[in-house]
């Protein structure tokens, strides 16, 4: 039923975008808080393409990834030369001006947002059709799931959670961490990329509160939610948080009251996230 498919599709995105987080914030201990950045600007790369008529898939997903890649890298270069609570508030500024250059696009629809039409594949992938579009959003969780699988159980990832850890150590016996946080960062922010991508294909409009630091908030949530320092933590987390907001955003618009005391207790009594309450799962560092 198209209900079911919009809401499975919309939890498999931003299950992406929190995927992506979980590599800087469970692994890389990295508190980011300008990750809805790369959101914003994976689906403005669409809309914008669309605006001047280039309807290519082919054109729109590479300028969503390479445009939040080349972001990221930007962003990342001065955030990481800082640590703890300067680094939060860096990545949200950064956040913020972008969110603030999308609300002074009046060309684009500056704060009412524009409307998109959907990346045209070819006859061989109609996205509007719900079914095709459905696997084609599953298709790239289960890709990115499957890199973020490979990093952090490869080499790379071990520096990662090393630094961690314990950075002075790390760079004592050679390694350059700031380097490895850098492309850890980047390609952070490119899979996020993908997310905005599919985000505006499935929503067919844009607007500036894709990047808003509440947006950051909500992805860092679907992340303690599920379990951080896992791969498959942030895409349970982010299926119960956005069932959770369907559900009880019916009951009432003040869902947060309900919603806030069960996200404390889970916090409290369930450190390793709702995937460490699945039995077989007591450690979690090595998933």
């Amino acid at each position: 039923q198209p209900f079911y498919l919009a809401l499975a599709s919309r939890i498999m995105i931003f299950a992406i975008a929190a995927v992506s987080l979980d590599l800087l914030l469970g692994y890389g201990g990295l508190i980011s808080f300008g990750h809805a950045a790369y959101i914003g600007l994976g689906a403005y790369a669409v809309a914008i393409l669309n605006f001047y008529e280039f309807e290519s898939g082919w054109l729109h997903l590479p300028v969503a990834i390479f445009g939040s890649a080349l972001v990221a890298a930007v962003i990342g270069a001065f955030s990481l030369r800082t640590g703890g609570l300067y680094f939060i508030m860096i990545t949200l500024a950064f956040t913020q001006m972008l969110f603030f250059l999308g609300i002074s696009l009046e060309e684009y629809g500056g704060d009412d947002g524009i409307n998109t039409t959907r990346s045209v594949f070819g006859e061989w992938l109609d996205l509007n059709d719900r079914s095709t579009f459905y696997y084609f959003i599953l298709f790239f969780l289960a890709v990115c799931t499957a890199i973020a699988w490979r990093l952090v159980n490869s080499r790379f990832g071990m520096v990662i959670r090393g630094s961690h850890s314990n950075e002075a150590r790390m760079e004592a016996i050679g390694y350059p961490v700031f380097r490895y946080r850098l492309i850890a960062f980047i390609l952070s922010g490119a899979m996020c990329g993908v997310a905005g991508f599919l985000l505006a294909n499935l929503t067919e409009f844009v607007t500036p509160e894709f990047m808003h630091w509440f947006r950051s908030g909500e992805i860092m949530i679907m992340v303690l939610l599920g379990g951080m320092g896992t791969v498959f933590g942030p895409i349970l987390g982010t299926a119960v948080y956005l069932l959770l907001e369907d559900v009880l955003s019916g009951l009432t618009q003040h869902w947060w009251i309900i919603f806030g005391p069960m996200l404390v207790i889970i916090i409290l009594f369930a450190k390793k996230g709702l995937w460490g309450l699945l039995p077989g799962r007591e450690d979690m560092s090595d998933d």
